[in-house]
Order: C-alpha cells, then structure tokens, then sequence
C-alpha cells in the first residue's frame, strides 16, 4: 500500500499498553492530525521512525511528530534520516530540518533581525574550560547575570540542560567536559521572567498564526516543559506577540508549513526567542482542536495541489 503522509512517532508511543497522561496526550494530537488529513482525503498511516520492516519509499511525505527519542539516539537517526530523505519526501522540508535541527540556527535568526539573549556557542572539542567560557561570555558577549544555563545544541526534553550561579560554575566543569568532547554546547543568561511570567508557544501554520499557549514551571523549577511538572493553559497573544512569531518564521531560510515560536521576556524586559521549533513540535492540538485542520489543509495546498 501506498501512503500521502506517513506520520512519524517514537516506537514508544506506537501502541502503548499502559497510557499515562503524557502518552494519552500523545496519542490524542496524532489522532487528530490523522483525521484531520483523512478528511483532506489522503492516505495516512503513523509509524515509529525506526521501523526496520517499512518501505520509506511507499510514502510521498513523512511527517515529524512525535520522534522525542531522536536526541536519545542521535547517531541512528541521523543515519535513518540521511536515507530517508534518498526515498520519501519530510515535513517540514528536509533542507529545514537539517536547518533546526541544531541550534546555531538561532545565530542565524539573531542575524536577520530576531533578537535572542545573549548567547556564547562552545564547539566540539574545544580546549577551554567552563570557567573560560563565562570569562569570554562576559568580556566579549556582554553578559551581565550572575546565573547561568549550559545546553547542548542538539538536545530536546531539557536533556543535559543545566542551570547555576557563577559561584558554582567549578561544580559543573566535568560534566562540560564530559559534553563538550562530543557536541556544541551553548552557554546563555538565565532568563528570570521565564521562571516568574512564564514562556508562550506561539503556533504558526504556513506563515500564519494560529494559537499560543503559555507554559509555566512548577514552584521551584525553571524548565517550563510539562515533563518535569510545568503548567500549560491557553493564551491570547497579543499583536506584539504574534508580529514577533511571524517575523521569526519569516526570517527562516524558507517558510515552515509548520512552526512553534517559543518566546519571552528577556531579562531587559524586551521579548526574545527561546527556540523556534519547526522539527518535532509539540503543537497543542488538544488544546486547539480546529488547529489539527488548519494543519492539514495547509499540507493539502502546498504539498498536494
């Protein structure tokens, strides 16, 4: 059988025989992606993206949902992705993806107009030290907190992302090095109004906005991801809000079918761009059922007509 749209999952979330809450969830939005497509009148199906026995070929497009085992196994999908895109076409496209993928992308949006916080990339095996680092983040990036983050540049869920105060940075230093011997890592200022005001996640379909949610981290955190215990309610952007996502997706080196623009304010008070994720979003249909058709009739006009 052959297939328009193929959605992409991690085999974790195929057929799970216990849901939680998260895997419900889960489960929900690619139902109603699923449907939303069928009822644009294509073939859908939604496989993991390592699946050894499917024919990559048998799909004109894959679609990136669910894959949030990818930075678990970064080599292995790396390589399924490089021979993926030899049989079947991606969404977003795989040009974008290998874009946003990893995040020196936001250099490249500060380059064109998006501002972002000040932000100093360590690249692979780099002889430096974590103490070094800071120094030069200060001397010549301007950065001016005294609490920091350290993240990867190839990373999702929060995976080694880790937040200090610079009294602290020696505590940390092995756990750099580990890191930085094998991947770019990025050292940024701890941004306060993300902790007391929360981020939003503005969705953005074909260049035009759909909806925003705002997520908040649990009392004594600062990751705002429900994963580790953050809130999530619905929101009404306002238009600075929603011009700062459109010029983000604009500035992207081509219009995303789809895109999610986190953003904040920054410690100066101005808003900023956290990520912008046009890979494997979690988009907030559940939230916003109507949004899963916009999705997919933005889909049927580019892609199918």
């Amino acid at each position: 059988m052959t297939y328009d749209v193929v959605i992409l999952t991690d085999r974790r979330y195929l057929n799970p025989s216990k849901q939680d809450v998260y895997e419900k969830n889960v489960l929900l939005e690619d139902e109603l992606v699923s449907n939303a497509l069928k009822e644009e009148g294509l073939q859908v199906a939604r496989k993991s993206w390592d699946d050894p026995e499917f024919d990559w070929a048998t799909t004109k497009y894959a679609l990136f949902r669910a894959t949030w085992d990818y930075f678990d196994r970064y080599d292995q999908f790396s390589t399924w992705f490089k021979k993926a895109a030899t049989l079947t076409k991606f969404i977003n496209s795989e040009k974008l993806l290998n874009w946003n993928i990893d995040k020196h992308y936001l250099r490249d949006l500060n380059e064109n107009g998006v501002h972002i916080p000040r932000t100093l990339y360590i690249e692979p095996q780099t002889k430096t030290t974590l103490q070094k680092s800071f120094k030069k983040a200060k001397e010549i990036h301007g950065f001016v907190a005294t609490d920091y983050v350290l993240k990867p540049c190839i990373a999702g869920g929060a995976r080694h992302t880790y937040k200090f105060h610079e009294s602290e940075i020696e505590k940390y230093e092995a756990t750099f090095q580990e890191l930085i011997a094998h991947e770019a890592m990025m050292l940024q200022e701890f941004q306060e109004n993300i902790v007391r005001q929360g981020e939003l996640s503005m969705m953005v379909f074909n260049g035009q906005f759909s909806h925003a949610v705002l997520k908040i981290a649990k009392p004594g955190d600062f990751r705002v991801q429900d994963d580790f215990g953050g809130s999530v309610q619905r929101h009404d952007a306002s238009l600075e809000e929603i011009n700062f996502a459109l010029q983000t997706v604009k500035a992207a080196p081509e219009l995303p079918i789809y895109a999610r623009v986190d953003i904040f304010r920054d410690n100066d008070g101005d808003l900023a761009l956290a990520e912008l994720e046009i890979f494997e979003p979690e988009l907030w249909f559940r939230l916003y059922p109507e949004a899963a058709n916009i999705l997919a009739s933005s889909i049927k006009k580019q892609l199918f007509s």
